[in-house]
């Protein structure tokens, strides 16, 4: 019996968990692309990100709901070390330009928000549909 579902060598099996570290990475991947900085070495963090994150949901199956947020938030402070904030804020126009903030920290259902103007900008995964017609909070 081939120990890899898909018959990729060194596949994980498409578990619950995996799915949701998937759609974590998809989703998070579809914010790098709505801001054109997908670039090879920004989604290394991606799947840096996802890599610690498969140990922590193995430890605790209950938050696999929260990978997205996770994700996001890895990424946005690995981001950060390069000196370089992201995802900016489409809301704000003038000022100083800030990054936007997911919310919750650790729930489900993240959104990328803006706590200068008080907005829900988009869900984390949806930046792409986020023109600065932000959602209140």
């Amino acid at each position: 019996m081939d120990p890899h579902p898909r018959g990729e060598p060194g596949a994980h099996p498409v578990t619950p968990l995996e799915q949701a570290l998937h759609a974590a990475r998809a989703l998070v991947l579809a914010d790098l692309v709505a801001r054109e900085v997908a670039e090879a070495d920004v989604v290394s963090l991606v799947e840096e990100s996802v890599t610690h994150r498969r140990w922590w949901v193995e430890q605790w199956p209950e938050g696999a709901g929260f990978l997205a947020g996770l994700v996001a938030q890895d990424v946005q402070d690995a981001l950060l070390e390069r000196h370089w904030r992201w995802p900016l804020c489409p809301v704000c126009g003038s000022g100083d330009p800030h990054a936007l903030d997911v919310e919750p920290e650790l729930g489900p259902d993240p959104h990328w928000v803006c706590h200068k103007a008080g907005v829900k900008v988009a869900a984390v995964g949806g930046l792409g549909r986020a023109t600065g017609g932000a959602v209140s909070s």
